[in-house]
């Protein structure tokens, strides 16, 4: 009964899908496009903005030009540089009382994930400013207009610049959870290769198969339709083919111009299709140890794939001939198992580690409940797993 149930609210919510009000955000590609980003703000007759970023960004400097092109432009800006990998509560709401103080009306997002989260964060209170951060935790709990929200990702890896998901981290409770509302899709995006050409190697390994373990678990899920399909199949035949080129040699431009690309791609389709149990394990792992998203995503992913088993032999068979990794004679099973193994060995050349350190036995329960009920009944997984399931896969992850 428990499986009949999920996959009729899975049903349920892939038809409510189809009724709301899906957007894409304005996109700004190639080099040097983020300085046409200053005058697309003040199209919009914005007067002074929040910049939401981290003191990495600005201690390397990759955000002054920006910055002196905000000035060119006349455009105000106030600049919160505090945000933590996995943003906290605390993060949004230091970063609202800036917003209102210097009396802004657009939001600009640079850098990975966490400030991305971190700004849709404020965002959300700005529209909802009745509404703390836990109680909008979930699905549709915002539905109000967002002041303009511009993103331009320093990363390829979480897709945030195009979904409608912000993650976030309570300090206190250990916890990490999503907020999904279409109000939190940015307004416009910035896809500049030139602002991931310094990230170090295993940044750019870990957000890469970040955004592999988004279209991976949105293409094998219950929840995909044409398009997002479409889109894990671009994304998943890019980060084959550019993912290990961007980490041995960062200055070659295509390579990280295509899993920019890779990782927006990725994030459409799995804003529409969700994600699986690697993310909600992989929350529980951030919200605990502090673990990057990234890095335990790519722990995780072909753990979790192998323990679906037939379940996703059809739709891993795909990808496997996608990427060119079938042979003729193969069966489904020989092909699925083929492109499980070419993660692996892909983790192996851009030395991820096989396992998570630092998981203490103890937590272990507090995670696997969380773990399942992010999961369940929500994301349409090819497989409903159970708690005695995840309790199985934490054991095997745990160094």
């Amino acid at each position: 009964m428990y499986k009949v149930y999920c996959r009729t609210f899975q049903g349920v919510m892939k038809t409510t899908s189809y009724f709301l009000p899906w957007r894409e955000p304005e996109l700004l590609e190639g080099e040097n496009s983020l300085s046409k980003l200053p005058l697309r703000i003040k199209s919009q007759n914005i007067e002074s903005v929040l910049i939401v970023t981290d003191q990495g960004i600005v201690s390397v400097g990759l955000i002054d030009e920006f910055l002196e092109a905000l000035r060119k432009e006349k455009i105000k800006f106030v600049v919160y540089d505090k945000t933590v990998p996995n943003p906290t509560i605390d993060n949004i709401e230091e970063a609202l009382k800036l917003y209102h103080s210097n009396h802004c009306s657009g939001i600009v997002a640079f850098g990975g994930g966490s400030p991305l989260d971190c700004a849709k964060g404020v965002g959300a209170r700005v529209a909802r400013p009745n509404k703390s951060i836990p109680q909008m935790k979930g699905i549709l709990k915002i539905l109000k207009k967002m002041p303009p929200l511009f993103a331009i990702p320093t990363t390829a890896g979480t897709g945030s610049e195009a979904t409608i998901a912000a993650v976030v981290s309570n300090s206190d409770t250990h916890e990490k959870y999503a907020l999904m509302d279409p109000s939190l899709l940015p307004h416009a995006a910035v896809l500049d290769p030139l602002l991931t050409v310094n990230l170090p190697p295993h940044i750019t390994a870990a957000t890469g198969i970040d955004a592999l373990t988004h279209a991976v678990e949105a293409y094998i899920g219950r929840g995909n339709t044409k398009e997002t399909k479409k889109y894990s199949i671009e994304a998943v035949k890019l980060i084959f083919e550019n993912l290990y080129e961007a980490y041995s040699n960062g200055t070659n431009i295509m390579a990280r111009k295509n899993m920019q690309k890779a990782a927006y791609l990725a994030g459409m389709a799995f804003t529409r299709a969700y994600v699986g149990y690697v993310h909600a394990i992989a929350h529980t792992l951030g919200g605990f140890y502090s673990v990057p998203h990234g890095l335990a995503n790519a722990v995780i992913l072909p753990y979790v794939l192998d323990y679906y088993g037939d379940s996703v032999y059809q739709p891993l068979s795909e990808l496997a001939d996608l990427v060119g990794l079938s042979q003729p004679g193969d069966t489904i099973e020989q092909k699925a198992r083929k492109f499980i193994d070419a993660i692996k060995e892909l983790n192996e050349r851009l030395e991820i580690p096989k396992k998570i350190s630092g998981i203490i036995d103890n937590d272990i329960s507090v995670m696997v409940d969380r773990a399942f009920k992010e999961a369940n009944p929500l994301y349409p997984v090819p497989k409903i797993l159970y708690k005695q399931d995840l309790n199985t896969l934490y054991q095997l992850i745990k160094e």
